[in-house]
């Protein structure tokens, strides 16, 4: 991000009140705030309870959402690796591979981060890098590797490995310690590979779903020391975390104490996912910014005070609210939440002084106003 002395003085007088609309595109252009949103986010969407979908009228290819993600104003795009695959053959669908680049450079927006899917075909069932079969070991591997080049080819500036499948669900299922070697293995391999390509490689946690509680990395935490003994193996900094902010309100950690964490342990963060989700829940993936918004500052907060300049991609699943009235909403309010942020890290040196005191009084007084009303 940019943060100029001069932007960060203007900031009030420049962004009165709440922002929206093309002031959004001037403040992020203004702080160098990348904002994405996945693909999937402007499509139909089904669940167990509507499997005909909730609005079958919208065209669920993936040009179409892409034509919807730039009618929401939104730059870039985050993509699924299982859009351009056939699972049965393993075959990559390379004309359709070239009719997303083309649409990308007719719509001026740019690929942000490809996710490996290594779930939603029934291959994977009993888990994809770490399933107790060697074979389907070896076959997510590779998949998750060609991934890696997909991601290059299209033009990705990072690549993610959310291991929803992986796990167990039953006590003596898992022999825990051959599970967690597949793992380490097989995201060696990947961050390796990923490097050489020039591309950030982040694994998303989440604490359960589709498992039941049971996910081979449950946390941020597990996710950041995967990481470092990755990184430890290799002698460079070839992996990091994704971090899904509905993942950690799932399992009620602060999300922005995850950032200091890795940061602590010199773990990159290769991607953001933004939507909102009840603590102690499940994968809710509404509208970015609905939830705590004390919380949810604090996370935009931590993310300028460490460093972070990749993007911040929409994960959302916005089941009854039309799909690009649902991206415009999130990008307004994470934007609205990072002003926030950003005016009380002006005050950074005096909100030092009063944690180096103690005085919980005197920071509630320091954002009070910012929160509530700026």
């Amino acid at each position: 991000m940019k943060l100029r002395k001069e932007s960060l003085s203007n900031l009030e007088s420049k962004y009165p009140g709440f922002i929206k609309d093309e002031k959004v595109d001037e403040f992020f252009e203004k702080f160098d705030i990348k904002f994405a949103a996945g693909h999937w986010t402007a499509g139909d969407f089904t669940d167990r309870f509507a499997t005909g979908g909730y609005n079958p009228s919208l065209p669920s290819d993936i040009i179409s959402q892409l034509y919807r993600v730039a009618e929401a104003k939104v730059k870039g795009v985050e993509l699924h690796n299982t859009v351009f695959v056939d699972d049965d053959t393993g075959k990559w669908n390379y004309k359709l591979i070239d009719e997303v680049k083309s649409a990308f450079k007719e719509l001026n927006m740019v690929p942000t981060n490809m996710n490996t899917n290594v779930w939603t075909h029934h291959q994977w069932k009993m888990g994809s890098i770490a399933n107790p079969i060697k074979e389907v070991r070896e076959r997510a591997l590779s998949r998750a590797l060609d991934t890696v080049d997909l991601a290059a080819e299209i033009g990705c500036s990072s690549v993610a490995l959310w291991p929803g499948s992986d796990g167990w669900d039953y006590n003596f299922e898992a022999n825990y310690g051959n599970l967690f070697k597949w793992f380490f293995e097989g995201v060696l391999k990947i961050a390796e590979k990923a490097n050489k390509r020039g591309l950030r490689f982040g694994v998303e946690a989440k604490s359960h779903e589709p498992r039941e509680g049971n996910m081979v990395v449950a946390t941020t935490h597990q996710g950041i020391l995967f990481a470092k003994k990755v990184n430890d193996e290799l002698g460079i900094p070839a992996m990091g975390v994704a971090i899904d902010y509905g993942h950690e309100q799932m399992y009620a950690v602060e999300p922005a104490s995850m950032l200091y964490m890795a940061k602590f342990m010199d773990v990159p963060v290769a991607n953001f996912h933004l939507n909102t989700a009840k603590t102690h829940s499940n994968d809710e993936d509404r509208v970015a910014g609905t939830g705590d918004i004390w919380r949810f500052i604090d996370f935009c907060y931590a993310a300028i005070d460490t460093g972070y300049d990749g993007w911040f991609g929409e994960d959302q699943f916005t089941y009854r609210t039309e799909p690009i009235a649902a991206i415009r909403l999130s990008k307004e309010f994470f934007a609205n939440a990072m002003k926030k942020a950003l005016l009380i890290y002006r005050e950074k040196e005096e909100l030092q002084k009063a944690r180096e005191k103690g005085d919980q009084a005197r920071i509630l007084d320091l954002v009070k106003e910012i929160v509530y009303t700026k």
